[in-house]
């Protein structure tokens, strides 16, 4: 069997680094390949206090000059530019270097938001694949968007339109409202700097023939989605998660690795889990991105004190409010007498918890496939980019969830969260789906599974 030797290019948000290093243990453990993983130092220096590095699998870190991360208030036009200047030469460095010495890459692999990585491999002759981090039904909506449908999809998606009205895209079997679409294409879109990255994305592929994504997700997921138009290949290599809580296959694989935030003392909050019965826990967290106004915030806190569950919360720096300062619930103590606060925890060790009942999420993909790997069903509060998207996926086609609905003032009030909360910890049907996919997903990435054989057959390809 040829020996492959992956260059893996990832963003350093950690959206990009958890999945990157799950497709890189993966790739390590099924053909017994080397993979050299790239991504910026102050993204390296906190995945190397996280995870157990398997053998096979090199960092080369480099510096975007923003050594001590990201931090709130910094021009993110600037930050790109940097990453993109200084990533090229590095990529370009260590490809030219390892050929110096004899040792080529078989293939490099890039997150999105890096097109510039695809130009290196190009300039180099690698061959390229994009994992796409995000679910298929995204990836179909952004072709759409940039290959003829942009002024359907933007006179549907503005302020003024029909909010009854659904838009129907070729191959993608959803009736998506203004709401279910990605909030980049959408007219209200701040992040303006994210749509000509992606949009570079489009134009590279479109002069590649039949160009690879890779996407986290699975064929029983996604099957219409995975095969929309046939211009792409889009290979479903999904659920990109620790094998302790999938397939099994590693019980020591317990951790993603790039965890961006300090964790709560594992034991203060598990010993809490431990002593609760089985599904009768909430558990309310937001990602790492989102930043709720404090008025959203009280508003959580009444609908979980109305509906009298116990529940874990986590309330990380950038969700204390939209300015970046403390302030105390107004009902914290109240909260810690019927649930339990942390700043951070582990996730997908947590939603494992027998005493898991529900998930209040903000819908981002990779805790979105961690419900349904874990078979916890969920309350659907989405925020932004692809959230609302997937939100519609887990509600309407995979039926493990609700949708709440905010009020004009595009506010959650307590009333509504709690309505959610009823409906779900109620619901035996919600809690059968769940079940269901956490069965597909782990047949899925098993020996003969359709994500197992399709990444072997991406690497049958390449040698």
């Amino acid at each position: 069997m040829t020996q492959h030797r992956f260059l893996v290019v990832t963003h350093p948000f950690q959206g990009h680094i958890n999945p990157s290093l799950q497709l890189a243990k993966r790739l390590i453990h099924t053909t017994g390949a080397d993979v050299t993983f790239v991504t910026s130092l102050s993204a390296h220096r906190l995945i190397g206090n996280n995870l157990n590095i398997p053998r096979g699998l090199t960092f080369a870190p480099f510096s975007d000059g923003y050594d001590d991360g990201l931090k709130v208030g910094d021009d993110i036009q600037h930050f790109q530019s940097q990453l993109r200047r200084r990533g090229k030469q590095a990529i370009t460095n260590l490809v030219l270097s390892s050929a110096s010495e004899g040792h080529t890459y078989t293939c490099l692999l890039y997150t999105p938001l890096l097109p510039w990585a695809a130009e290196v491999a190009s300039e180099l002759h690698l061959p390229i694949a994009l994992v796409w981090i995000q679910p298929a039904t995204v990836f179909d909506i952004y072709y759409y968007y940039f290959n003829g449908y942009k002024d359907l999809i933007r006179n549907h998606a503005t302020a003024n339109s029909d909010p009854s009205y659904a838009l129907e895209l070729p191959g993608i079997p959803l009736q998506l409202k203004c709401r279910d679409l990605h909030s980049f294409i959408l007219a209200s879109n701040t992040y303006i700097f994210f749509l000509p990255l992606l949009q570079q994305h489009f134009e590279k592929l479109g002069k590649e023939s039949k160009p690879i994504i890779l996407v986290n997700t699975f064929d029983a997921l996604e099957p219409e989605a995975l095969k929309a138009f046939d211009k792409y290949r889009l290979i479903g290599i999904g659920p990109l998660m620790p094998s302790a809580f999938l397939d099994g296959k590693d019980p020591s694989d317990k951790s993603f690795g790039g965890d961006l935030f300090q964790k709560s003392k594992d034991s203060a909050y598990t010993e809490w889990l431990n002593s609760k019965p089985k599904e009768s826990i909430v558990y309310v967290s937001f990602g790492t991105m989102c930043s709720l106004s404090k008025i959203q915030m009280e508003e959580i806190a009444k609908g979980l004190l109305d509906s009298s569950r116990p529940f874990l919360w986590v309330i990380i720096e950038n969700q204390k409010n939209g300015e970046g300062k403390e302030e105390k619930l107004s009902c914290r103590e109240e909260l810690e007498e019927l649930g339990m606060v942390v700043p951070w925890c582990s996730q997908v060790e947590v939603l494992s918890h027998p005493s898991l009942g529900c998930f209040v999420t903000h819908c981002g993909w990779y805790s979105s496939l961690e419900s349904l790997v874990s078979g916890v069903p969920v309350v659907a509060f989405p925020q932004w980019s692809d959230q609302g998207t997937n939100a519609k996926l887990i509600e309407d086609t995979w039926k493990t969830g609700v949708r709440v609905e905010p009020n004009e003032e595009g506010v959650v009030v307590g009333e509504e969260l709690k309505r959610c909360l009823d409906l779900v910890m109620g619901s035996e049907e919600m809690r059968r789906n769940a079940k269901k996919w956490k069965d597909l997903a782990r047949e899925a990435v098993s020996e003969g599974g359709s994500s197992d054989n399709r990444l072997k057959g991406f690497l049958d390809e390449l040698a």
